[in-house]
């Protein structure tokens, strides 16, 4: 049977989901081609966070090489989609020319909708693409300059006064990170930070009109705490370079109008034919996501871009990431039911909960309906929730560039932790340690390879006392229960001649053993608590003996005196190697990780003492990356990442043609 021909048309959320979805299930009914006029997928809900400086606008691009560099049944194609045949059933793409189809989604987003308002398009800055962030992020940081170099007042007050227009998501989020910016701005350009004017336009008497009413309130008592003006039942009527004209109104001196008070279906849709709805430029379609008069022809929409009229509301689906999702998911089920057999499913919405971070350090959030957070809880869910989608799109690389820009490489102190993880400092000082604690372990390992031998004697090593012969030195009990009950058959085989005399040992020997344990007690009881060696003191051991339910696990791992043996040579080896790279600075991220993991171990086991512990968070302070300063790591790490990644992911591209 010859493989379905699906098309994608929109790499957004919706379309990266219906990719995964189709991929993973017709690994091998079909073709699926992923058509976007981009190389990568926008993160649109952090489009704010680079348009005022927060992150780089990397940290938003998610190349889709990276996304689908393992799903061989999907192919990625730059292009731009301007004609759809239905009949036929042929694309038409700009760059690439004619595709055939067996089924196709339509998934192109939407727009920022201007309401027709004069002077938006020609004016204003809007928040939809990356293209749009870049733009806003160079329009603040020049006018910002100009303004610190102007000396009349009211063009410098102008330049100074920074609007949003609507107080939905976008806007709202987008002006509290200006709240963040401005303070950066105004130490870097040496001004006054109340110069700086924040403004929020809304035509309505409230904000955040679909949160939870007293969810919304806190945002505005946050926002009137942050000195944000609020300008509520505001229209704006025109917009022109220098100013905005509001309905019965004064004008606004401003430079800076930032557009945020809607959102339509892509309009680029109209070329499609495909019947839209009365407003907003939406695509009408059916519970199963199929658009609508093109039943049973393959011709799905999902996204922001579907227009589907839900039961429960009586309005579209609400264009969110969790809406997009359940779109895809609702359309790409309905294909393989088609492809595989099996029954088709209608669009349930099914909506968790909705977050609104007012900046990088504070926001609220409404979960289930149920749970109301604010402040670092709701900022901590946001992060979760992103995390979330980047390990369900199945990327590491960008879960990993995630938490490098969220949390530690994040300048200003602008994140969660109010700066606490974001501190970079110079690995340099850390290298005398890295030196010296991997020499600590070479002494420590030196002394197992050697034991009772010469250290510049190479020929008097691996004998007696060192960890290579064949006598033990694991302090467990069930290692030793073989000896002793051999020991024990001996013992009972011995003659009566014998017998008194091995009365007369067994007195002297409990008489010893007596003295022994007594002398063994002393040193117990003479073993004090400490984190460092004091002269005349016994060191405490961390533990004098496995823990009860660390016991078993420890027998499964070494159960008799032959892995015993084994494990003491290994564990010889492998200590001597993470001395050697920690000393050279090779791999020192590992070796100190595992050094930190050893020392536990041997802490758990009543192998090791507290004036050691140290070694636990001097393995900790080397993951650092201290390596990387008179160190291998220098060389080695990039050199692997380049090549590891390129083998892994393929080479990303700015085209995929």
């Amino acid at each position: 049977m010859s493989k379905k021909k699906i098309i994608l048309i929109g790499a957004g959320f919706a379309g990266v989901k219906a990719a995964k979805t189709l991929s993973k299930k017709l690994k091998n009914e079909a073709e699926i081609t992923l058509i976007d006029k981009h190389s990568y997928q926008t993160m649109m809900t952090q489009l704010h966070e680079v348009a005022a400086g927060r992150v780089p606008f990397a940290n938003t691009q998610y190349d889709l090489q990276k996304l689908f560099a393992h799903r061989k049944n999907v192919q990625i194609l730059t292009d731009e989609v301007i004609g759809l045949d239905k009949t036929a059933k042929k694309v038409t793409t700009k760059a690439s020319g004619v595709l055939d189809f067996d089924y196709v989604i339509v998934a192109i987003g939407g727009e920022p909708n201007d309401f027709g308002v004069p002077g938006v398009k020609e004016n204003a800055f809007t928040l939809w693409s990356m293209e749009d962030a870049l733009k806003i992020k160079r329009h603040l940081e020049t006018v910002v300059e100009q303004a610190s170099l102007e000396h009349d007042e009211a063009k410098r007050k102008a330049l100074l006064n920074f609007v949003v227009a609507g107080s939905g998501f976008t806007g709202i989020e987008m002006v509290g990170e200006l709240i963040d910016w401005r303070q950066v701005v105004a130490r870097d350009y040496k001004l006054d930070e109340s110069e700086i004017t924040l403004n929020v336009v809304e035509m309505m008497p409230t904000i955040l009109n679909t949160l939870d009413r007293s969810d919304a309130d806190k945002v505005v008592k946050y926002l009137g705490k942050k000195n944000v003006n609020l300008l509520l039942n505001h229209a704006i009527t025109e917009v022109a370079a220098d100013h905005i004209k509001i309905k019965d109104g004064a004008d606004i001196p401003t430079h800076t109008l930032i557009w945020t008070t809607g959102v339509q279906g892509n309009t680029q849709a109209a070329a499609y034919g495909l019947s839209e709805s009365e407003r907003g430029h939406r695509l009408t379609a059916n519970a199963y996501m199929e658009a609508q008069g093109f039943e049973g022809q393959g011709i799905y929409v999902a996204g922001d871009v579907s227009g589907f009229i839900e039961e429960a509301t009586g309005r579209p689906t609400p264009q969110i990431v969790e809406a997009a999702e359940q779109t895809a998911h609702t359309a790409s089920e309905n294909i393989i039911a088609d492809i595989k057999g099996g029954e088709k499913h209608k669009f349930v919405g099914k909506y968790q909960g909705t977050m609104v971070s007012v900046g990088s350090k504070w926001g609220v959030a409404s979960l289930m309906g149920k749970f109301h957070l604010s402040g670092f809880f709701a900022m901590a869910v946001k992060h979760l929730i992103n995390i979330l989608y980047i390990l369900q799109i199945g990327s590491l690389w960008y879960f990993f560039t995630y938490l490098k820009n969220e949390f530690f490489h994040t300048p200003n102190e602008r994140n969660i932790f109010r700066g606490h993880t974001s501190r970079l400092g110079n690995v340099l000082w850390s290298v005398p340690l890295r030196i010296f604690y991997g020499f600590v372990w070479l002494t420590e390992a030196s002394t197992k390879v050697v034991g009772d031998g010469k250290l510049l004697n190479p020929t008097t090593w691996f004998g007696k006392g060192s960890w290579f012969t064949d006598d033990l030195h694991f302090p467990f009990a069930w290692l030793r229960e073989t000896a002793s009950t051999a020991a024990d058959a001996a013992a009972g085989a011995s003659t009566g001649a014998a017998e008194t005399a091995t009365k007369a040992a067994d007195a002297t020997a409990a008489a010893s053993g007596a003295a022994t344990s007594g002398a063994a007690e002393a040193t117990k009881s003479a073993a004090e608590f400490g984190l460092s060696y004091s002269y005349g003191h016994e060191p405490m051991a961390v533990l004098d003996k496995i823990p009860n339910w660390l016991e078993p696990i420890f027998k499964f791992m070494i159960p008799n005196k032959e892995v015993a043996l084994f494990m003491q040579k290994f564990m010889s080896i492998v200590e001597v190697a993470l001395a050697l790279a920690l000393i050279v600075g090779a791999f020192t991220w590992i070796a100190a990780a595992a050094t930190a993991a050893l020392t536990v171990m041997f802490s758990l086991s009543g192998m090791f003492y507290w004036v050691n512990i140290w070694f636990i968070f001097a393995a900790i302070a080397l993951m650092n990356g201290s390596g990387r300063s008179f160190g291998l790591d220098k060389w080695i790490q990039p050199w692997l990442q380049k090549h590891f990644f390129n083998w892994w992911y393929g080479k990303s591209k700015s085209l995929y043609k």
